[in-house]
């Protein structure tokens, strides 16, 4: 009888601890989730367009806001607001807390209809040189696919993305061969104000 209980005793405590287990990191797997969530959400800049819709009010709702060189939007009622640097979220939070004063339980939307703060630039020897807009992720290969390709001089083994990041200038070098080759871990993803220059 003894041994019994002890048994019983022994699979409860187990059972419990493994409960246990999995609840922690099943927590633990969603806060990181939540934290890289948060710190990938995309800050506005300078250029881009921004669609503020505020629920039943006409006048209160925007189709084309621009972010002027200051970062800074325009709303009537509220004058300038700065939006450089917030998520859409933070921006909606601040429209809805300022519209308060004039709407009741104001409903507002921030969308991000042109990211044209995101761009890149590809100089040199391809055949579509300029600036480029950031839409999504890209890579190198990638860009060098919008910029229809490379000229018939290009040196593809000796092209150079100049980026500055945290007050940095980085210099990478790439070697457009060695990727196409099945090195797919050299195929840099870009990031906005990427400079691609292709000898």
């Amino acid at each position: 009888m003894f041994k019994i209980n002890s048994i019983k005793c022994f699979f409860c405590s187990f059972f419990i601890l493994l409960a246990v287990y999995f609840y922690l990191a099943e927590n633990v797997v969603a806060a990181n989730s939540t934290e890289s969530s948060t710190d990938g959400d995309y800050k506005i800049g300078v250029g881009d367009v921004l669609q503020v819709t505020t629920w039943k009010e006409e006048d209160l709702t925007f189709e084309n806001v621009f972010v002027r060189n200051d970062g800074k939007i325009t709303i009537p009622l509220l004058d300038d607001i700065q939006a450089e640097g917030r998520t859409t979220m933070q921006l909606k939070k601040i429209i809805e807390t300022g519209l308060a004063d004039f709407v009741e339980a104001p409903t507002v939307t921030v969308v991000l209809a042109n990211p044209g703060s995101q761009k890149y630039y590809i100089l040199g020897e391809v055949v579509g040189v300029g600036e480029y807009p950031l839409i999504k992720k890209l890579t190198v290969v990638q860009a060098f696919a919008l910029a229809k390709g490379f000229s018939e001089w290009a040196s593809k083994d000796e092209i150079l993305l100049y980026r500055k990041e945290n007050g940095k200038e980085q210099m990478i070098k790439i070697d457009y061969d060695d990727i196409t080759d099945g090195e797919l871990g050299n195929d840099v993803q870009l990031k906005a104000d990427d400079i691609i220059i292709v000898p």
